[in-house]
Order: C-alpha cells, then sequence, then structure tokens
C-alpha cells in the first residue's frame, strides 16, 4: 500500500507519518474492496478462500458484520457524513439479512454459536449511527433486526469475553424499546467482574488466559457497554473503575509493541492483526489522563502501518487468513474467510473526530523507542524486555497457559511456551507445534517424545533493584496422548497422561539476553532438553552451560507465518538429567551479540555479569523457597 505513504505528515507523526487521513483511507480500501464479494442485496459478504470451520453461511454473516464495524466507525467520527453512501449500502444488506424469506437471510442466533458474536457487532454500529441508520429505517426492518437480536435474551453464553456480546446486544434492545433481560445484563456484568486480574489485567475467564483479547474485547466492551447505558445508576457507577482499570492496562500495553508496529506475537485470534490497535483507542475515547494522546496514536499507528506495509491487506484489498501474507495455519477451528474482518476493531478510532486531541497532538515515542526498558507483569506473569538498539520487545512466560495450575494438557504454542517478542512467532505448524521445541524446557521419553509445561505453578514474577527482571515456574513434566477430536480453538488439549518429575525454571532477563536456570525434582531416565527463540540464526543464539553437552539448532519448514524456515536452537544432556542440579543456559533475541552474559557460582547463590557490566546475584533458596 505505498499510496499511504504519499499522505506522510512527518511533523505531526515523526515516528509514522500517520494522521486521521491515513486511517480514513484505510478504512474506505477495505470496506470498498469488501463491496466486490457481496450478495445482490448486500447482506451477505463472501470473500474468496476455504470456507472456515462453520461453515460458508457464517462466514458470510461474518463478512457483512465485521466490515459492517468498519463502516459504522468510519460514519460515526464524521458525524454522519457519508461520501461512500455505506449506512444505504449496509441498510439493504440489515433489511434481506433479517428477512427470514430473503435467499441472502443470516444464520440466527439459535441456530448457531458465532451469530451471537456477529450479533454485537451489529448492535454497536447501530447504537453509533443511530441518528443517521436506526432511526431512518422503516418499521418493518426495525421489527425483523429487534427480532433477530432477542434470542440472545436468556441464551446460553460461555463464560469468557463472549459474555460482553449477550450483554451488548441487550442493552441496545432496551435503548430501542425492544425485549431484553435485566438479570441476564446484571448477571453478565458479575460475572466479568471475576475476570478482574491486578494492575488492570482482565483474564479471559476463569483460566489463565491472557492474550490481546484483554484490550481488543474485555477493555473495548466494559466502556463502550457504559455509553450505550449512560445514566443507568448501575452503569455510571461501574464507569470509573472500568477507566481506571483500561488506564493502568495501557502503560502495560505501550510497552507491548514494538518500534516497527508489531503487536506481540502470542494467544489466538492473531489474523484479526491490527485489532490490537483498539485498546488504545479505546483509552482515547474515554479520556484516560495517561498515557498521553501522542503516544496512543503512536501506538495505534504504528500496528496498522507495519500490516499494511507487510501485505495486509494484500493488493486486493482483502485480509486474509494469516498474519502479514495468508498463512493459513494461523487459523483456529473458527476462523472463517470473514473472520480477519474483526481487525475493524482496530478502526475505532475512527469514531473520534478529526479535532479530537488524539489527532491533534504530535506523536510522542514508545518506550522501546526512548530506552531500553525492563517489566514484570505479574497477572499474565510476563518478564519484558524491551531494547531501542533493535526495537523489539521480547517477553519471558512464568503465567500464561491458558489452563489452572494442576491441569495436564498439552501445551499451546499460543500460551504456553517460555518466551514471546514482537519480532518472532512461535512454531504453529509441523511437529514442533504439537511437540515443543521452541521456547521451552522439556524431558524427552524413551521415543524422544519431549513433555509439557501447562499446569504450571507460577513463583516468582518481580524485578531486582539493578532493574533485571526475574521469574520463575514449576510444573510436573507431563506426556499427554491429545483427543485430537476436540476443536482447536488454540489453547491446549486434554488426553492420556503420563506422568514424570517436577521440574523448575527460573528466568534472569535483561536486554536481549534470559539466563534460563533449570532443575529436575528426583531421578528419572528422560534427557533434559531446553529449546531457544524460533528466528533466523542470525537473530537467535544460545550458549549452553557446561552440563549440558547437546547443542544442535534445528530448522522447520513453513512453521510460522514469519518466515519460510525458521531456526530454533536448542541444547540438553545426552543421558538422564541429574535431579536437583542447576542447569543453565543463556538464550539471546537480537543482533549478532559481542559477549553473552558470565556466570558464577557460590554455593545455591549464581552471581550473574551482565554485558552491560551490571551484577546481579540470586540467592536461588531465597527466591525459591
Amino acid at each position: 500500500m505505498r499510496w499511504l505513504r504519499e499522505l506522510d505528515d512527518r511533523t505531526l507523526s515523526p515516528h509514522t507519518g500517520w494522521t486521521r487521513d491515513h486511517w480514513t483511507a484505510l478504512a474506505d480500501h477495505l470496506l470498498l474492496s469488501a463491496r466486490r464479494h457481496a450478495s445482490p442485496s448486500h447482506a451477505r459478504i463472501s470473500f474468496p478462500g476455504r470456507p472456515g470451520g462453520y461453515g460458508p453461511d457464517v462466514d458470510a454473516l461474518e463478512g457483512f458484520a465485521r466490515t459492517f464495524l468498519a463502516a459504522g466507525f468510519r460514519v460515526a467520527g464524521e458525524h454522519g457524513r457519508d461520501p461512500h453512501g455505506y449506512l444505504d449500502w449496509y441498510a439493504r444488506g440489515l433489511a434481506a439479512g433479517t428477512d427470514p424469506r430473503s435467499p441472502e437471510r443470516w444464520v440466527r442466533l439459535d441456530e448457531h454459536d458465532q451469530a451471537k458474536v456477529e450479533a454485537a457487532s451489529i448492535a454497536l454500529v447501530l447504537h453509533l449511527t443511530r441518528p443517521w441508520l436506526w432511526d431512518r429505517l422503516d418499521d418493518g426492518v426495525r421489527e425483523r433486526v429487534v427480532d433477530y437480536l432477542a434470542p440472545a435474551i436468556g441464551g446460553a453464553y460461555p463464560p469468557i469475553n463472549w459474555v460482553w456480546f449477550q450483554i451488548v446486544v441487550e442493552q441496545f434492545l432496551a435503548s430501542v424499546g425492544g425485549p431484553y433481560s435485566r438479570d441476564d445484563i446484571e448477571a453478565g456484568l458479575e460475572l466479568t467482574d471475576g475476570f478482574v486480574r491486578e494492575e488492570g489485567w482482565y483474564a479471559d475467564g476463569d483460566r489463565r488466559a491472557y492474550d490481546h483479547y484483554a484490550g481488543w474485547a474485555l477493555h473495548f466492551y466494559p466502556l463502550l457497554w457504559t455509553e450505550m447505558a449512560a445514566g443507568d445508576p448501575a452503569a455510571d457507577a461501574r464507569r470509573p473503575a472500568y477507566l481506571s482499570r483500561l488506564e493502568r492496562f495501557l502503560h502495560d500495553a505501550v510497552h507491548l509493541v514494538g518500534a516497527d508496529g508489531s503487536p506481540l506475537i502470542q494467544g489466538r485470534s492473531l489474523t484479526y492483526r491490527f485489532a490490537a490497535a483498539t485498546p488504545f483507542w479505546a483509552g482515547a475515547r474515554a479520556g484516560v489522563a495517561t498515557p498521553a494522546p501522542g503516544l496512543l496514536r503512536r501506538a495505534a499507528s504504528g500496528i496498522a502501518r507495519h500490516f499494511a506495509e507487510h501485505g495486509a491487506p494484500g493488493d486486493d484489498g482483502l485480509l486474509t487468513l494469516g498474519w502479514h501474507a495468508p498463512w493459513r495455519p494461523i487459523a483456529q477451528t473458527y476462523s472463517g474467510t470473514g473472520s480477519p474482518y474483526w481487525a475493524a476493531k482496530g478502526l475505532y478510532g475512527l469514531t473520534l473526530p478529526a479535532d479530537h486531541l488524539v489527532w491533534t497532538a504530535v506523536e510522542e515515542p514508545l518506550p522501546v523507542e526512548e530506552d531500553d526498558f525492563r517489566l514484570a507483569v505479574r497477572s499474565p506473569g510476563w518478564l519484558v524486555s524491551g531494547t531501542r538498539a533493535d526495537g523489539v520487545v521480547r517477553v519471558v512466560n512464568h503465567g500464561t497457559d491458558h489452563a489452572l495450575p494442576g491441569d495436564q494438557l498439552t501445551d499451546s504454542p499460543l500460551y504456553a511456551r517460555l518466551g514471546y517478542s514482537t519480532a518472532t512467532s512461535p512454531v504453529l505448524a509441523g511437529p514442533h507445534a504439537a511437540d515443543p521445541l521452541d521456547q521451552s524446557v522439556t524431558l524427552l521419553d524413551a521415543s524422544g517424545r519431549p513433555s509439557h509445561r501447562t499446569g504450571f505453578d507460577t513463583l516468582l514474577t518481580d524485578l531486582l533493584p539493578t532493574g533485571t527482571a526475574v521469574g520463575a515456574s514449576r510444573w510436573q513434566a507431563h506426556w499427554v496422548d491429545p483427543d485430537t477430536d476436540l476443536p482447536d480453538h488454540g489453547h491446549g488439549r486434554p488426553g492420556t497422561v503420563t506422568l514424570g518429575p517436577h521440574l523448575t525454571v527460573l528466568s534472569a532477563l535483561r536486554g536481549p539476553w534470559e539466563i534460563r536456570l533449570v532443575r529436575v525434582s528426583s531421578p528419572c531416565p528422560h534427557p533434559l532438553r531446553i529449546g531457544g527463540w524460533p528466528a533466523t540464526p542470525s537473530t537467535t543464539h544460545l550458549v549452553p552451560g557446561p552440563d549440558l553437552d547437546l547443542t544442535d539448532v534445528t530448522t522447520a519448514p513453513d512453521a510460522t507465518p514469519l518466515s519460510p524456515e525458521t531456526s530454533i536452537p536448542w541444547c540438553g544432556t545426552s543421558s538422564p538429567a541429574r535431579p536437583d542440579h542447576w542447569y543453565t543456559a543463556s538464550l539471546h533475541l537480537g543482533p549478532t551479540p559481542a559477549t553473552p552474559p558470565t556466570l558464577n557460582w557460590t554455593s545455591t547463590t549464581v552471581h550473574i555479569t551482565w554485558p552491560d557490566d551490571v551484577t546481579d546475584t540470586l540467592d536461588l533458596p531465597a527466591l525459591l523457597p
């Protein structure tokens, strides 16, 4: 999309060049390109490609509802000015999609659960554009829309972010005099209160499910709901807490964007791409005091520009299942040809008019552009290190696995790996997606199968006085013959389990280096293996400690959406791992390092001297009682 560069304004936006004009151009390009794939009455938008796991009818509904989000945001921020006739175009689709006699009728909420998701997008846009769309629909269409949305009342919704879909739909119904259940709304709000975690984070349900849904769903919907229900004492009373949590979350979120605009490549539904910009716009719309408007726009514009310059959307103006280019293995079972258009959530900033401060403030640099930094983000159990020299943000993970302590599931590469970054993707295809190699610590059974860690206990997530980030976790190694009949929703699978000894891993993270210390709890017949960053040989390095006598690099073809080949360095033991012995390895992600850290031991204390001449002393019994 080179034509977007012609709009660049390096005075207002010194880091990305992007202004509101770029965002409106991106929205128009997506929307006008999508029209080519619409049914005659516009109710269904069926993008090319193999149908998703839920079939072409659901794919077509997603195509309508998710592009409708983009159209609604685009018009709402212009106070109804609609130069491309978006609302009239989508009004025809509303009329046909809700008509049970139409050949283009939509899958209903009581026919397929995915319609419950799409109904929320339809309700949101009807709320945001009410004077220019809903109020101008004829009575018959309005009645049919209400009838289409009504099965949300009393409906069964999974106890995750989906609860907000029910709340939003029923709040819209209430606002237009339709049927709704106050009990549903109150029960849903109470359930979502249980998702609250410390320091502004939300988990997606009761499990350790931390990913981009925290921003593009669990922070997005609460504040938007309080707008829909403004004047309701329950909504007005909840808004300050929602706002406070979002503000705190955003202080972590701006640290998780790379200088090149890449969001963290972790968690399911990655094909939604620049939906990762959503929480930054939500903060601007809600009026958070900090981060500053120029920083919020810098983060959001950086993310969108990252994808636009890497081929998403493609030359045909379409978003496909993939990350940059099309790459089908990134999809979950629920992903279809219309699914990537949840990226439209990242256009939420367009609801803010051109004179809003988020558009007029000068861009401010991301944290990784200002200086090296380390964070300990306690809710997801992440150690975060950003390095200004290469603009990469790295996360070492001791708290997220989309599971509960004690669970014995397979490791999801999207959640349970020990490391994620803005420059690498976990291995998502091929044998090492199911059998952990990259960013893992495993024991190998007699057939060479690696063990899994899901269900671990988080022991530590902290910063030392020197600013070095430290974290640790412990788990019982287990091997799983998974139940492959279950749908793939991006997290681990249950199955027949074989148990092994416990493993303890402690990480110290500073700059591009992680020192990883590993201990096996009891005698076992299993060799130990430590896997490093999945990248290219020029950017990933692993230095084994003295007791690891095997070292190699495995090349995995077409294993990630970033490269035709991925190199995974690893080291290990050729004989069974020794119990109660600390094995060490140094892992590096970045340009070829000049000097690795050095380790010196005094009994159970390790002294780490980093390349910047800082020395940390880790008293292991004190850290891991």
